[in-house]
């Protein structure tokens, strides 16, 4: 099992599905990546449960563009006061 914490900036993408997102940074994502044979479903998916502030939910990390693409669902964002732009500290384990 992988935990890692890290910080990143609260963005958004328009596309067909709406979404916010935090990326997992290049050092972080290094170890993701070094699990994901394991872990992995679907188009690279990684499964992780995710604790920002006082909120835990469960989701999937996105490859993209070498890192990882971790949503961030509105029901978190509301519980945790986040804006666009904000720096979110993440605690995130991959599942298994």
């Amino acid at each position: 099992m992988l935990r890692i914490e890290f910080a990143g900036e609260l963005w958004y993408w328009r596309g067909p599905a709406p979404f916010h997102f935090i990326t997992v940074p290049p050092e972080e994502s290094v170890e993701v990546r070094a699990i994901a044979p394991i872990v992995s479903y679907g188009w690279g998916m990684i499964p992780a449960s995710v604790r920002i502030g006082a909120t835990i939910f469960e989701t999937a990390l996105i490859p993209r563009k070498g890192t990882y693409a971790m949503p961030v669902k509105d029901a978190v964002r509301a519980a945790e006061g986040l804006s666009l732009g904000d720096i979110v500290t993440v605690e995130l384990t991959v599942r298994t």
